[in-house]
């Protein structure tokens, strides 16, 4: 999922993504709520028609923005107290509320407010963390009720597989539309990330989909896959681009570089998005030195058509029941690849 936080993916139109079939996007609650705030939208006809987007939307319940506003914020039984991040005013999000806003987004999935924990954090920190986002997964539940949009809980438990397990196991029992495995990504290293996934995906039911929340490298993408993940989100793709950075097979280059100063050559021969097809190397990095503002929206035109194109990919694979020799090849180029010689 293309990551639009505040109703929009940065520098691109909803036109693009159509263009590279985007079925469904992001956008967050928390940031939703206190910009342009739940009445306008509501008004507008919900978040659908406020950003003219008529195909899917996942609204994030804001747990992981609050837990990056450590100084601005504090959890209670009840939810969260925090501060405006953007005049200080005070606010209160509990587990209802949350729900309460996406119905009003009338987005088509809607996530449970949770805790998301530093890393690390002991034992009896995330026990206590975890029960309390349990507690409040089952109130979001009972919420729920007669809904056509979809609820999805957030699978918890930090760094130890049996709280992990622990989590999928309770929240399957409450019967959840689908499941976000979140608290990963947050710094830990990847190997960490992995085993966190693997000790609670098998707990999860297979009929429902399994969402790995902030994950989407392309590497993560590949891997995950093969566990059994089957959605993403990641700001990788278009935050990335706004610094130069180009996803090409094998790795990614930055059009920075000094190499590209008179490369007449596309970003990625044979890459069919608007940037590569219209423009060159050259004049993409002079774009970026100029800072004109078209800069970013060609490396972010081409990034999201190279994520479209990799899960395209991987879908097509798993369908055709190759996957493995898929993510083998894969891999093999990725080893191989030397941006200098791209």
């Amino acid at each position: 999922m293309p990551v639009g936080t505040q109703a929009s993916v940065k520098t691109v139109r909803n036109s693009d993504l159509l263009k590279d079939n985007w079925e469904i996007i992001l956008s967050n609650t928390y940031h939703l709520y206190l910009r342009p705030g739940a009445a306008v939208i509501e008004e507008a006809g919900g978040l659908h028609k406020f950003m003219s987007w008529d195909r899917n939307i996942l609204t994030d319940s804001g747990g992981f923005q609050l837990f990056s506003l450590s100084e601005l914020r504090k959890r209670s039984e009840e939810g969260y107290h925090f501060q405006s991040h953007i005049d200080g005013s005070s606010h209160l999000l509990t587990p209802e509320k949350v729900v309460e806003l996406q119905m009003i987004f009338q987005s088509d999935i809607m996530m449970v407010l949770d805790e998301c924990l530093e890393q690390p954090s002991d034992r009896n920190r995330t026990e206590e963390s975890l029960d309390i986002t349990l507690r409040w997964a089952e109130r979001a539940r009972r919420m729920h009720t007669g809904s056509t949009q979809a609820l999805f809980g957030i699978v918890q438990g930090g760094a130890y597989p049996d709280l992990r397990r622990k989590s999928a196991e309770v929240l399957a029992g409450m019967d959840f539309d689908g499941y976000g495995i979140g608290g990963v990504s947050v710094g830990e290293p990847r190997n960490l990330m992995i085993k966190a996934v693997r000790s609670c995906i098998d707990y999860l039911p297979q009929d429902r989909p399994r969402y790995l929340m902030g994950v989407g490298k392309p590497e993560d993408l590949v891997d995950f896959v093969a566990l059994g993940v089957d959605m993403f989100d990641c700001v990788v793709p278009t935050r990335n681009a706004r610094g130069g950075a180009f996803f090409v097979p094998g790795g990614h280059i930055n059009i920075r570089n000094a190499r590209f100063k008179n490369d007449p050559a596309q970003v990625q021969p044979g890459c069919r998005c608007y940037a590569c097809s219209t423009y060159s190397r050259s004049y993409i990095r002079h774009l970026f030195n100029t800072k004109e503002w078209l800069a970013p929206i060609l490396a972010t035109l081409h990034n999201l058509h190279y994520f479209s194109v990799l899960m395209g990919k991987i879908r097509m694979a798993v369908e055709e029941r190759r996957f493995t020799s898929f993510r083998r090849e894969w891999h093999r180029s990725r080893r191989s690849f030397d941006p200098g010689n791209f």
